[in-house]
């Protein structure tokens, strides 16, 4: 199906994975891609680190209220793809579990898939797609993640539902695994690299995931017209180690 001539929405798109997907997108021959984010600055910053006047766009808005949510939809008018990439993940044992921090883990992903649906889906062209992006820690638990598997393994049954529901929409659900993102900067400081070595050396691929690897995933997401109801793991191996 290709790109070329659509119009793309990446909710989450100013770092990370998401700024991977919207610059996949362009390459691809998007004829706009719209990144979304709550902090005005890092949109402004990201539509200028992707290089497209005129077919690159940032509207500031936060995916766990519903007037941005639908207000970016407003602002956007018919659109032909969504990516969802936006979270705000809190990693704590259960015995510590804070209800503020449950809230927050919960309203980023499973609040924000639900809004992005339910606003989105109306403007979506024929052949459109939703995609959730969910993650690894669904099927490889560790100490400290119930809130995050609880969301992924939330988003993957919503897209699933929604596959249904929305019906002929296409919702696909995209799960990476470690990624070595802008994140891993305030997790491991000066240490990255190593960090990042030591657990991609564990990985069946022998190495951690790029922005890219997991763009090239949402391309294929978006482009696949026969593919819905679907989990895509890119993860490395990562779940069968």
């Amino acid at each position: 199906m290709g790109l070329d001539g659509k119009r793309v929405v990446v909710v989450g798109g100013t770092s990370g994975i998401g700024f991977g997907v919207a610059r996949a997108a362009l390459a691809a021959g998007a004829s706009e891609v719209v990144v979304a984010s709550r902090s005005r600055e890092r949109v402004a910053a990201a539509v200028a680190r992707l290089e497209a006047p005129g077919r690159a766009r940032g509207i500031a808005t936060d995916a766990t209220v519903e007037g941005d949510v639908a207000a970016l939809f407003a602002a956007v008018g018919e659109v032909d793809h969504v990516v969802m990439t936006c979270a705000e993940l809190r990693w704590q044992p259960i015995a510590e579990l804070a209800v503020d921090d449950a809230m927050a883990t919960l309203r980023s992903k499973l609040l924000a898939g639900l809004l992005l649906a339910k606003h989105g889906a109306p403007r979506l062209r024929a052949g459109g797609s939703l995609t959730l992006t969910t993650g690894v820690a669904t099927d490889r638990p560790n100490a400290g993640g119930a809130l995050v598997s609880l969301c992924n393994g939330g988003l993957e049954g919503l897209a699933r539902q929604l596959a249904v529901e929305l019906a002929p929409i296409r919702v696909n659900a995209l799960s990476p695994g470690i990624v070595d993102t802008e994140l891993w900067d305030g997790i491991a400081g000066d240490e990255k690299a190593a960090r990042l070595a030591g657990i991609g050396g564990r990985m069946l691929a022998r190495r951690v995931g790029s922005p890219d690897d997991l763009a090239r995933a949402a391309l294929f997401l978006m482009e696949s017209g026969f593919v819905t109801g679907e989990t895509l793991h890119v993860d490395g191996g990562y779940r069968l180690v």
